[in-house]
């Protein structure tokens, strides 16, 4: 279990981050047409994992579109904005913020994501949705960074995940 902050109240996750070195645990996520996906519809990428609370949220979309700008410039990343949103909202604000080049991804079918990797909000107003993270993962799904931001009304930091994407 880890805690972390909104603003200066502290709350606690289900458990860690995957370790850096260890494989990505799978997930069955939903995209913005409904259709599930897992990490084998990624293959052979590197991939952003962009965890966030809520793309309602003005940080959330100002990672989601700092991380859209990495995607514009690389093939060879996907970028993943994993969020509680429903599918319906993600489109909506990807439609408005013009990020074309992330895939946002829904936990509505299952929390299963937040669970396995350590970031489901156990307590708090939060509580039952995902804590700020970012995970970096290479092309085999090996973890190469990891970040639990520790105040939920604060950036990750942008600069380590790049640089430990290559």
């Amino acid at each position: 279990m880890a805690t972390i902050t909104l603003q200066g109240n502290k709350i606690s996750t289900n458990g860690d981050l995957p370790k850096v070195g260890s494989k990505a645990p799978d997930f069955k996520l939903t995209k913005t047409d409904m259709s599930d996906v897992s990490l084998a519809d990624f293959k052979g990428k590197k991939k952003i994992l962009d965890i966030v609370v809520s793309l309602d949220t003005g940080i959330c979309v100002n990672s989601m579109k700092k991380f859209n700008e990495v995607a514009m410039k690389r093939n060879d990343v996907a970028v993943l904005v994993i969020s509680a949103d429903l599918p319906f909202a993600m489109a909506r604000v990807c439609g408005v913020e013009n990020t074309k080049n992330v895939t946002t991804l829904s936990m509505m079918r299952n929390k299963n994501f937040a669970k396995d990797y350590g970031i489901l909000i156990q307590d708090g107003s939060f509580a039952g949705i995902t804590a700020r993270s970012v995970v970096v993962l290479d092309a085999d799904d090996k973890v190469l960074y990891t970040e639990l931001v520790p105040e939920i009304a604060s950036d990750p930091n942008f600069d380590k995940a790049l640089k430990a994407l290559g």
